[in-house]
């Protein structure tokens, strides 16, 4: 009787683990559908600051929230590429029947379109990394920090192909500082807030010198 107690306790965590992972399959669908909408809602309607923090932060935070909260690395890659692939086809489709032009919406062309899934599901997986308590999390939580500081760089720098005036500097301090606090949220301690930190501030210091160098006509590129 003991050994089929404990069996069919192992099965019911089973059915526990396997509904948990439908419903977050469900919901990474679902909310990629319900951002995707909101962005199409969003693009040239009210302020000016509202488009620019929604895309492509609310994209961001979707994929970071999905990934962050998967039951293991492999459904995290399922999750976030399901999430991402749900949120461009619904605003993709809206802007068609709105008469927009589809990739002005995402990615601003199809080679941008694969760029951004990419990014998307990268972002999802370096969130799930955070979830360990060594010095991976610590890493994959400063590289959170560093891409979102990286786009709020780019995005502010004068010249740079992604460059807002309007941007700076309400959204752009606004955006970075919520960068900051999220790398503090994503460690549990603080020595692995601290190390996640100088991860974050060494890999957007490396890309603010290679912006400026690019900016600056150093580095002979062509944009």
């Amino acid at each position: 009787m003991n050994n089929t107690t404990v069996d069919y306790a192992d099965f019911a965590e089973y059915d526990r683990r396997q509904r948990a992972i439908e419903r977050h399959l469900l919901g990474a669908f679902l909310g990629g559908l319900v951002v995707g909408l909101l962005g199409i809602a969003t693009s040239g309607n009210g302020p000016d600051w509202l488009g620019q923090v929604y895309d492509p932060y609310a994209y961001l935070a979707l994929a970071l929230a999905v990934g962050a909260s998967a039951s293991g690395f492999g459904w995290a890659l399922l999750t976030t590429f399901l999430a991402a692939v749900s949120t461009m086809v619904s605003a993709l489709g809206a802007s068609a029947l709105r008469g927009q032009d589809a990739f002005a919406i995402i990615g601003g062309s199809p080679a941008g379109l694969n760029w951004t899934l990419a990014l998307l599901v990268g972002l999802g997986l370096l969130a799930y990394t955070t979830r360990r308590d060594d010095a991976w999390g610590d890493v994959a939580a400063g590289a959170v920090g560093a891409a979102l500081i990286a786009d709020v760089v780019g995005r502010s720098t004068p010249g740079f192909i992604d460059s807002e005036r309007s941007f700076w500097p309400g959204p752009a301090l606004a955006i970075g500082l919520l960068s900051v606090a999220l790398v503090f949220a994503l460690r549990r301690n603080p020595r692995g807030r601290v190390r996640a930190l100088a991860v974050s501030a060494l890999f957007a210091g490396l890309f603010t010198v290679t912006l400026a160098a690019f900016v600056a006509g150093w580095i002979p590129l062509e944009v």
